[in-house]
């Protein structure tokens, strides 16, 4: 009885150290799969602050250019302005040209 005995409890530590065998094995492989996520994680991070930096420098450019085109259309005004005050002079307010 006792060699009956022996045989079941090696057994059940046999099928014990199998299964926690297979824990570890499975436990492995999620680590390998959460290093792997963090990895893919920092790269989308990275490529999201390279298009952040992207658009913050596209948002300046066209600030700058906005502001170039007021400068622009202002000195425009100005001289059609200047214009039509000598022309103003010459032929007269509202009067048709000959």
């Amino acid at each position: 009885m006792a060699d009956d005995e022996l045989t079941q409890r090696v057994a059940r530590l046999e099928r014990l150290v199998a299964e926690l065998s297979e824990r570890s094995a499975d436990g492995a492989a999620a680590r390998v799969l959460a290093a792997g996520a963090d990895r893919d994680v920092a790269e989308v991070r990275a490529e999201l602050r390279a298009h952040t930096g992207a658009l913050n420098a596209l948002r300046e450019d066209q600030i700058d250019l906005r502001e170039e085109m007021r400068r622009g259309f202002a000195t425009v005004n100005s001289s059609l302005g200047q214009i039509i005050q000598l022309l103003d002079r010459e032929t007269g307010p509202d009067q048709p040209e000959h």
